[in-house]
């Protein structure tokens, strides 16, 4: 189905829970949030109604996301449901990565098309610092247990300054930033100690700009174009990589010598709305249709009520009134006030 401005929407990226078991300081406040009653939750069953709908009207890629999708009971029974609808052709999974080798079997016999995995630094310390939990190894181990098994892995790494990896209590205290250098110079060396996995491993190092929703509104933002400059002044012979590499805004690299590839997702300063394929519900089954704005399209009265053809209704309208552009380079106009944990990453 095409919206208003005529991009046909194919993607949709479906939130099953707002819990996590990692505290990362630009999702989610120190004391965590007041989750979600499950009852409130869309159960696998609606949320399968609502794909088959939208299968129908055009969507074709899925992505589960959260919170951690993966702190969800039977996840990969939700795989395999989606996976057997008409038109779906592909189900990938956006997590941290911390239960992911555990539940890799099953995820792989459901169908699971590939996965995102976030990971901001590889020293255990700032891992630590940034996450609130010692969990580092788990998430490389199910990084090679993936590469291992032939699934496709893709490795997002949020750009974020030097002194943000201090403790917590050392970068912020009543909710201000201290007024220090955090430009994309001091962060330069957690980059470089990251850009080994993709010199070492076959997988898809993404280098992303932090959104300013919720958390991330108080920090500093370091632009994509600031940190490509930076990874082309060190390997000269960087070259753009046009093969495929999915459906998403990402703008990949090569880099003679190394087993994977480099990308850049400018979320904030490229714009890349013009082409934008997708639509995100949260774990309750609201639309949205931007994640600049607070606009919703609620789906899950009509579910409840079993009435098919309003869910249609109210999802065709969701899609076609999806706007033009975000509003990120505009901070006064941003109207969403979520954090990305209720939202849905």
């Amino acid at each position: 189905m095409k919206d208003q401005y005529g991009r046909e929407i194919e993607y949709m990226r479906i939130s099953v829970t707002d819990r996590c078991n990692l505290r990362c300081r630009y999702c989610m406040p120190e004391g965590g949030i007041s989750t979600i009653p499950m009852e409130e939750l869309l159960s696998y069953e609606e949320i399968e109604t609502v794909c088959r709908i939208a299968a129908d009207m055009g969507i074709r890629k899925i992505r589960l996301t959260g919170g951690e999708p993966l702190v969800r009971l039977e996840v990969a029974k939700l795989v395999r449901m989606l996976r057997q609808i008409d038109g779906i052709d592909s189900v990938t999974m956006t997590t941290n990565g911390i239960l992911l080798k555990q539940h890799l079997d099953e995820l792989l016999e459901a169908g699971l098309s590939g996965v995102n995995i976030s990971l901001d630094t590889l020293d255990p310390e700032r891992f630590r610092n940034i996450t609130g939990v010692d969990a580092l190894d788990q998430v490389l181990d199910s990084i090679h247990a993936c590469l291992d098994r032939g699934l496709q892995t893709k490795v997002n790494t949020v750009l974020i300054p030097d002194d943000f990896f201090a403790p917590r209590e050392a970068f912020c205290k009543a909710g201000e930033c201290p007024e220090r250098d955090r430009g994309a110079e001091t962060a330069a060396e957690n980059w470089w100690s990251m850009l080994e996995l993709a010199r070492t491993l076959p997988v898809d190092l993404r280098f992303i700009e932090l959104m300013p929703i919720g958390e991330g509104r108080q920090y500093y933002q370091i632009s994509g174009a600031d940190a490509l400059q930076m990874l082309k002044d060190r390997y000269p012979e960087l070259r753009e990589d046009h093969t495929v590499h999915g459906s998403g805004p990402a703008v990949y690299y090569k880099i003679p010598g190394f087993a994977g590839t480099v990308g850049m997702i400018q979320a904030l300063h490229g714009k890349f709305c013009a082409g934008c394929n997708r639509i995100r519900m949260s774990a309750t089954g609201k639309i949205k249709p931007c994640l600049c704005y607070a606009d919703t399209f609620d789906l899950k009265p009509a579910l409840r009520r079993r009435e098919k053809e309003e869910v249609r209704r109210i999802l065709s309208e969701a899609i076609y009134r999806k706007p033009s552009s975000h509003c990120f380079e505009e901070p006064d106009e941003i109207s969403e006030d979520k954090r990305m944990v209720s939202i849905g990453g």
